[in-house]
């Protein structure tokens, strides 16, 4: 048996690609549930709600609970609320559910996700001119494109890096790859860090962040891996696997 405790896992290039199930990740699992080991689902996806993230794992045909779902649009939320917050948001049209709870007039915060089409001079204008007038810039992640339709597209880290540079300012990420959000999921499963195994697709984000926050870390090459992450992924200790079925079997 293994010495983990818990498992961080990726969703979106690791258990599910392209809409479809990756081959054997069902399987893999529910070995994982029969080992006893808690898990967490971590997620940067901005443009679905948590409630959509989970009637996409359900729907693959995986056993998940709503408490096991944890999305960096959320995360946000409760720190725009522990701060006392409100926010300016740019941020894609399906998720604003997520931030309802939340005050927005008189925004002194600018919340950045994936806002797909909303990334227009307008917008990042204003989100610019709030960050000078000292508000803070908030964002799930520094992604640099994600997987879809068989080709890579621009995530929201490459907006965020030129509102950080137009307005001298450093955004505080709150997902992956900041250490907040991997240290939430350990809290959820009350484990320490270093008892938890996170695996991903992405090198930077999935990786990397996990290794910062004391993790222990497997990168997959299913999903937005290219060739070239092997080096990253040595340089930072991570294993390096084929798909989500050989990290599980190699760790049970």
């Amino acid at each position: 048996m293994t010495s983990l405790a818990g498992l961080c896992i990726d969703i979106s290039g690791v258990l599910i690609e392209e809409g479809k199930t990756v081959a054997g990740a069902r399987e893999a699992m529910e070995k994982l549930r029969e080992a006893g080991l808690s898990c967490r689902f971590l997620t940067n996806t901005s443009r679905k709600p948590a409630s959509a993230v989970l009637d996409q794992l359900r729907d693959q045909g995986f056993d998940v609970n709503e408490d096991e779902v944890m999305t960096a649009p959320q995360a946000v939320a409760a720190y725009l609320k522990e701060h006392d917050l409100r926010p300016w948001l740019l941020i894609h049209p399906d998720i604003r559910g997520e931030f309802s709870a939340l005050q927005t007039d008189d925004p002194n915060a600018v919340v950045v996700c994936d806002a797909g089409e909303r990334f227009d001079y307008q917008n990042l204008d204003r989100a610019f001119s709030l960050l000078m007038e000292d508000a803070p810039l908030l964002a799930v992640g520094m992604n640099r494109y994600f997987r879809k339709e068989g080709g890579l597209h621009l995530d929201a880290g490459p907006f965020i890096r030129a509102l950080e540079y137009a307005a001298d300012v450093e955004a505080t990420i709150i997902g992956k790859p900041g250490r907040q959000m991997f240290q939430a999921a350990c809290d959820s499963m009350e484990i320490d860090s270093a008892a938890c195994l996170m695996i991903g697709d992405d090198v930077s984000a999935d990786i990397g962040g996990a290794v910062d926050a004391g993790l222990k870390a497997a990168l997959v090459r299913t999903g937005k891996y290219r060739a070239e992450d092997d080096r990253e992924a040595e340089r930072l200790g991570a294993g390096v696997f084929d798909d989500f079925a050989s990290v599980v079997f190699h760790w049970l």
